[in-house]
């Protein structure tokens, strides 16, 4: 691989040495054929060998946004949540089955086989987690409904929503050296799943490897048409190119966010820009953690798998370990034994190497640079050196290695915990410094001399000093992990982000939000607060709404299979009288004797009751029995029940019934059978609200035969409002 490193725009593979792509129809490429010696030549971080050159020169980059906007909107919107959740998956399962080329890749990147692993399994894991949340926490449509109904008038005429939207543009994202693919991919999936068409720009030291995964999720066939694109080089004017709707993420330095956001397309343009950037991560350890307790273990272990993974390359590596002044000597020693008896550093090809090079030369050079400003402002090296290291090569023999970009792990001492450069110098590299404190409101008010941070870890099993150092560092911080014995073990690590939790921090940090699960597929969408009648909202949602029009057809729509059911199909029951016999039977049965219920005077002492009265359970009890319909049909099972609240008490001789309600069906992509909520609500003789819930079924998507007027099963690929109004969208 030593041409110049392919772009995937407007559906087609474009290198800047070609005069025209590869497919027609597609974008113009450059001019004319460059010369070799032209574009920025990437090179093995361990050996120093050209891997390839690195162009965009004659790429048209409007084109490709556009392309984005149009062609990759369409095929997205054509989508619903849950069906892209499955072409993640889909897209997960294809990396899996090649990733051997990406790790071999990745070898040349600097990174050993825990290091790959990270980013790349890593990134394949953010795929399938988004793919399950895609499909349990987001409905079977296109718009997604955010908190509860709002009732805007008193008879009900007029409500109030919140939904989300996919955005109209396109999502530019930017991404650092250090995570080639799982950079690119926990920012892919949100957006992919939220329905919004992604621009992927890597790094160009290790773009060739995300050139090798956006290839993979290429030759899958699998890719709608134009919902991902890849810019293999640099993008010079991209902003000029931006607009309202557009989104851009980016991942890397401070200075560099900065100088993004004060873009006019920024400030005033509307363009949404999320940043998350280099962070002077904190790790403290507490008091009662000393030398031979597991804490103190943990603590040390957890330091140096930070300087060391992916050669302390990471945004979120320790680069300040905080300990109690006493504990500073013994956690140096630790630290220096424990990289002397668990790292080899050398060529990730080579047997044993625990720790590779730099992503680059001139990344070496510059955390060399970095290092020589934290001595200058009065750092000591402890433990490592910044001299040349011997290094493991490929064919296993030791020695120097002047054109790998290796460096020693490395531990500064501070005598000075007020000394400005440790608390803004970052040395991107296998570097930690280590700062004592007394107290612990100085050491939180170290960390939070970081000035906003993506992670700090806590290493303590004193609850009381981990609440403390948390409440008064959380502001500062986008995560924090608390560390003891109990959780050494299975704790993921402080460098982890995870696709469920946030990512991102504070400040320097950046102040921008990745991940965190489902609020991350939000970050592509824009909330609206709609307002509308029952009837409206329904229309809009997929989601019933009390007061829009019901159907009782005469039909039980428990005998209705999802290709059948409708929103607004309703069954009211007959009515059924409450006697103190089945209270006090019910009671007893149960075992909930409880004094409201079996004691007259306290009862109605209570001022919430007017004497005795039934149990809740016994009315939802009785409701079911009312609704059901017991014979076999579509309804395969009861799932669950949600939002139980009970209204008015009831008192023997009052009688109950209940309207239940289809509020919304969600097929599932994957399965015979979908979901389906039901409005329950029981009242009583004076038409007065007793309890509201929704009920959850699992119903058969086809009529099981023995359904008369049995219709074609329903796809789940509908828009929201398809299932009322009966119509069927082809997959």
């Amino acid at each position: 691989m030593t041409g110049y490193l392919p772009s995937y725009v407007q559906g087609a593979w474009w290198t800047p040495a070609q005069d025209r792509v590869a497919e027609p129809g597609a974008v113009a490429g450059a001019s004319g054929p460059l010369s070799p010696s032209k574009g920025t030549e990437v090179r093995d971080a361990s050996t120093g060998e050209v891997v390839t050159r690195v162009s965009t020169e004659g790429l048209d980059l409007a084109g490709a946004l556009e392309y984005a906007r149009t062609v990759g909107h369409a095929s997205l919107a054509a989508l619903t949540f849950h069906q892209r959740a499955v072409l993640l998956k889909q897209f997960a399962l294809a990396l899996t089955e090649r990733k051997d080329e990406l790790y071999a890749l990745s070898a040349r990147t600097g990174a050993t086989k825990t290091d790959s692993w990270v980013d790349i399994d890593g990134g394949i894991g953010v795929l399938f987690s988004y793919s399950g949340k895609g499909r349990r926490e987001l409905p079977n449509s296109t718009v997604h409904v955010d908190g509860p109904v709002e009732p805007l008038s008193k008879d009900g005429s007029f409500l109030g929503r919140h939904v989300y939207t996919t955005l109209p543009g396109v999502a530019v994202q930017i991404n650092a050296f250090n995570f080639p693919v799982w950079g690119s991919l926990e920012k892919f999936a949100p957006a992919f799943l939220a329905g919004m068409p992604t621009v992927v720009k890597p790094a160009t030291p290790t773009g060739y490897l995300a050139e090798a995964m956006v290839r993979i999720l290429v030759d899958s066939g699998l890719l709608p048409a134009g919902s991902l694109q890849l810019i293999s080089g640099s993008v010079p004017g991209l902003f000029e190119h931006l607009r309202l709707g557009d989104l851009v993420g980016f991942t890397g330095s401070a200075s560099t966010a900065e100088s993004l956001r004060q873009h006019p397309a920024v400030q005033t343009g509307g363009v949404r820009f999320t940043a998350e950037t280099d962070s002077i991560n904190a790790s403290v350890l507490g008091t009662d953690a000393v030398a031979g307790t597991p804490e103190f273990d943990a603590y040390v272990r957890q330091l140096v798998v930070e300087m060391t993974t992916k050669a302390g390359q990471k945004c979120t590596a320790i680069r300040r370990a905080i300990v109690p002044a006493d504990a500073a000597d013994d956690v140096i020693d630790a630290v220096r034994a424990r990289i002397a008896e668990k790292t080899v550093l050398g060529d990730p090809r080579a047997e044993g190497v625990t720790m590779g090079p730099l992503a680059s030369t001139a990344q070496r050079d510059e955390v060399l640079r970095q290092v020589q400003k934290l001595q200058d402002a009065g750092g000591q090296v402890v433990v490592g050196s910044t001299d040349a290291p011997d290094v493991r090569h490929a064919d296993g023999s030791t020695g120097a290695a002047p054109d790998g970009a290796f460096v020693s792990p490395v531990l500064l001492r501070f005598d000075d915990a007020q000394a400005d450069a440790v608390h803004d110098v970052e040395a991107f590299g296998p570097v930690s410094s280590l700062l004592t404190y007394r107290t612990t409101a100085e050491a939180a008010a170290l960390v939070a001399r970081g000035g906003g941070s993506l992670v700090t870890s806590i290493a303590t099993h004193d609850p009381a000093q981990a609440v403390e150092l948390a409440t008064r560092i959380a502001p500062f911080n986008g995560r924090m992990l608390l560390l003891d014995r109990d959780d050494a073990r299975s704790s993921t690590g402080h460098g982890s982000p995870l696709p469920n939790l946030v990512h991102g921090g504070p400040g320097r940090a950046g102040g921008g939000e990745e991940l965190g699960g489902i609020r991350a597929v939000l970050h592509h969408m824009q909330r609206t607060a709609v307002q509308g009648s029952p009837e409206m909202l329904t229309a809009l949602t997929g989601v019933w709404h009390a007061g829009a029009a019901t159907n009782s057809d005469g039909r039980h729509p428990f005998r209705k299979s999802l290709a059948e059911l409708r929103l607004g199909d309703q069954v009211v029951s007959a009515s059924r009288e409450v006697t103190l016999d089945d209270i006090e039977t019910f009671a007893h049965f149960t075992g909930d004797t409880f004094y409201a219920h079996m004691d007259e005077e306290s009862a109605a002492a209570n001022p919430f009751f007017p004497g005795r009265v039934a149990h809740g359970y016994l009315l939802v009890s009785w409701a079911a029995g009312l609704f059901v319909d017991p014979e076999p049909g579509p309804v395969l099972a009861n799932y669950g029940l949600e939002n139980l609240r009970f209204i008015t008490p009831v008192s023997p001789g009052d009688s109950i019934r209940v309207e239940l309600t289809a509020k919304q069906i969600t097929p599932r992509e994957t399965d015979e059978y979908g979901e389906v909520r039901w409005d329950a609500v029981i009242r009583n003789q004076d038409d007065e609200t007793v309890a509201t819930y929704d009920v959850l079924t699992l119903v058969s998507k086809e009529p099981t035969g023995e359904e008369p007027g049995a219709g074609a099963a329903q796809s789940g690929a509908t828009q929201a409002g398809a299932y009322q109004s009966g119509a069927t969208v082809p997959v």
